[in-house]
């Protein structure tokens, strides 16, 4: 390793590509292995909350170049159609990953960071550095790995993660759609078997994603026929649907998706964005979490180079701690959320108590969003 403050990111995701533009800025060598090329839709709500605004201007980000819409407002629902509205207190904006990722990806170019096209195969941590090998036989040494592969990857096998060793049943599905819909407003909307979240992002388009059982939607011949027959119960989607054009070939989907607790540090890696842990989509902060979980590992790394940190130790310890500080909470408040909104009479109960005192609401909200991140 002939330059020792060098960083390798397993991944090229949000969390990922954010991390490299940080630690690249402050002169790190930093190198990338992403198996994909850029840009390339991905299966994500679109929605990110304004909270990363102040760190996107630190990092020399300007949102504002894409176009994003400035999202104000929050519409929910449950499977019946009953619905409160209210405004979001910190706001957000939509944006694709299409679009924001391969943004991010150019800074970090222009950063001076490297980026390789190939699946990781392996990695060993042995004599307080790590080997990574990808699936074509490459190999990369480095004294740090963060890792930013996404919700689930073979590299989870690999590490033999406590969350990978048990099956999920959730599965999402993502498309844009050309139509009506409200440009300073995100929907959530609760049907039979899971959720769907609504907004717009660039080009006037509208982002919807869903998160459903796979075991309610393989009874289901294709997408078509699902949302015809379970999302349309609910009347808010049941109106999208019936008045918006697809504009993708066909939705993208993702299986196997897991909300089970993920470690912060696995195999002295450390984790960011969904591969540290994903909160429900139905909280709609994920973008958020993953932008601030990479800003902490950053300025982590960069306390470890600078001698500020006395060993991997107290790297690792300090970051789980801040994970835990920053995190935990709004992970909870996600399950806890998820799991009253499957219980169709608790739902019932909890929307009439919040119609009753609609200030509630945004207390809610507060609970799986963080601070404006300085």
């Amino acid at each position: 390793m002939k330059n020792q403050k060098e960083v390798l990111i397993l991944g090229g995701g949000l969390a990922g590509l954010t991390a490299a533009i940080h630690l690249s800025k402050i002169g790190l060598q930093v190198t990338v292995i992403e198996k994909n090329s850029y840009p390339k839709h991905k299966v994500c709500g679109e929605y990110i909350s304004n909270e990363v605004l102040p760190y996107f201007e630190w990092l020399g980000i300007d949102i504002l170049k894409l176009n994003p819409t400035s999202i104000t407002k929050l519409q929910f629902s449950t499977q019946n159609g009953t619905a409160i509205n209210t405004e979001l207190p910190l706001g957000g904006f939509g944006i694709s990953r299409y679009a924001l990722d391969f943004h991010l990806y150019t800074i970090a170019l222009s950063n001076g960071c490297t980026f390789i096209q190939e699946t990781v195969e392996n990695v060993i941590f042995d004599t307080d550095a790590f080997t990574v090998t990808t699936s074509i036989g490459t190999l990369f040494k480095s004294k740090i790995v963060l890792g930013a592969f996404g919700k689930r990857s073979t590299i989870d096998v690999k590490l033999n993660r406590n969350f990978i060793q048990k099956k999920s049943h959730w599965l999402a599905v993502k498309a844009h759609y050309n139509g009506n819909f409200a440009n300073d407003l995100v929907g959530l909307h609760n049907f039979n078997g899971g959720y769907c979240g609504v907004s717009k992002i660039e080009n006037n388009a509208i982002n919807i994603c869903y998160i459903t059982n796979y075991e309610a939607y393989k009874l289901y011949k294709n997408n078509e026929e699902f949302q015809e027959k379970v999302l349309s119960e609910n009347p808010h989607l049941k109106l999208l649907f019936e008045k918006a054009t697809l504009i993708f070939e066909k939705p993208l989907t993702i299986g196997q998706i897991s909300f089970d607790k993920k470690e912060a540090v696995e195999n002295h890696i450390l984790m960011i964005g969904d591969t540290a842990g994903l909160i429900h989509p139905l909280c709609g902060n994920g973008m958020a979490m993953a932008v601030h979980s990479a800003k902490i590992a950053s300025e982590l790394v960069i306390n470890y180079y600078d001698c500020k940190s006395t060993s991997r130790a107290s790297l690792e310890e300090e970051y789980i701690k801040q994970w835990k500080f920053h995190f935990e909470k709004r992970l909870k408040t996600g399950r806890l959320i998820a799991e009253i909104l499957q219980q169709p009479r608790i739902a019932s109960i909890l929307m009439r108590i919040l119609v009753q005192f609609p200030f509630l609401l945004p207390i809610i909200i507060k609970k799986t969003h963080g601070k404006p991140i300085l």
